[in-house]
């Protein structure tokens, strides 16, 4: 007798969006630092659609008023309603972490190709000049640079210049040792017997393969860029004219508001910064396990 075949249920393979929704429901430190920076970004959306920006200037609303229905967030001593300073200053935060960690990263990115793909003198200058240049206390440098200039001159543009001027050697030693791990893989090899040249070995064998390695190290630029300009403003080296959410606390600092009873002034740029910074650093944890193939867990 003939055998009859029985037919094989089809498997159908999950698609990308449950794919994402799966590795976020099991990557806890990822899910919680986007859902704090999804509300830190509605926050700052709907902030500039219904609060006037001119309100996070001095002069524009009555001074040293509490927290109530008409202020939210109180006012300061300069007379600025601090929840539109609050919204303004975290936009601008904001701005000049996404410059300088992108800035940062594509530096990085470039040159760590350029070092670990091409080798001879080229690697060797640009792992030499990152060696001589990572030991330097950052801080440091981004303090004598910026306590030279003009305070008038200071924007938050120049902020993002100066903190990205050391933040590309983080990013060049990461790319570059992946891309040395990564050419001497077999895919490579079969690229370069098939005739494929150097660009296209690099943009469409090796880039795609660090693209996770990339977004982990932008994030984590943008936090290092958000944090150098937190502490710049904090010390009073950053744009005093903008109401930088470090800018705030240098301000409160000076006029004594904790001991005055302004308590609400300091306190509420200062928890703003915990948020940014802690969703951040999740975001990063849950990145490595995306990028780090040694440490991902299964499905």
């Amino acid at each position: 007798m003939a055998s009859i075949a029985i037919p094989q249920p089809l498997v159908r393979q999950p698609g990308r969006f449950a794919l994402v929704w799966r590795y976020l429901r099991r990557n806890p430190s990822l899910s919680i630092g986007l859902f704090i920076l999804l509300l830190l970004v509605l926050f700052t959306v709907i902030g500039l659609l219904v609060v006037d920006p001119k309100q996070a200037y001095p002069l524009s609303v009555r001074s040293r008023q509490p927290p109530s229905l008409q202020f939210p967030f109180g006012t300061d001593f300069f007379g600025r309603n601090l929840l539109a300073a609050m919204v303004v200053g975290m936009w601008q935060t904001a701005l000049i972490g996404v410059l300088a960690g992108a800035i940062g990263t594509l530096i990085g990115v470039v040159l760590g190709f350029i070092s670990a793909y091409f080798g001879g003198v080229v690697d060797t200058f640009i792992k030499g000049i990152c060696q001589i240049l990572t030991p330097i206390p950052i801080f440091l440098i981004q303090v004598i640079i910026a306590g030279s200039l003009d305070k008038r001159d200071v924007t938050i543009y120049t902020m993002a210049l100066i903190v990205v001027l050391l933040a590309w050697m983080g990013p060049t030693l990461v790319i570059r040792s992946q891309v040395l791990s990564m050419k001497e893989r077999q895919f490579v090899s079969v690229a370069k017997l098939s005739g494929v040249g150097d660009m296209g070995i690099i943009f469409r064998e090796i880039l795609p393969n660090l693209l996770p390695f990339i977004a982990a190290a932008f994030v984590t630029q943008v936090f290092a860029a958000v944090f150098a300009a937190f502490y710049l403003a904090v010390i009073g080296l950053g744009p005093l004219r903008e109401p930088l959410l470090g800018n705030i606390v240098w301000a409160a600092q000076q006029q004594g508001a904790f001991f005055n009873g302004w308590w609400w002034w300091p306190l509420e740029p200062a928890l703003a910064m915990v948020l940014i910074l802690g969703s951040l650093a999740l975001i990063i944890m849950g990145l490595d396990e995306f990028a780090n193939p040694r440490v991902r867990r299964s499905e």
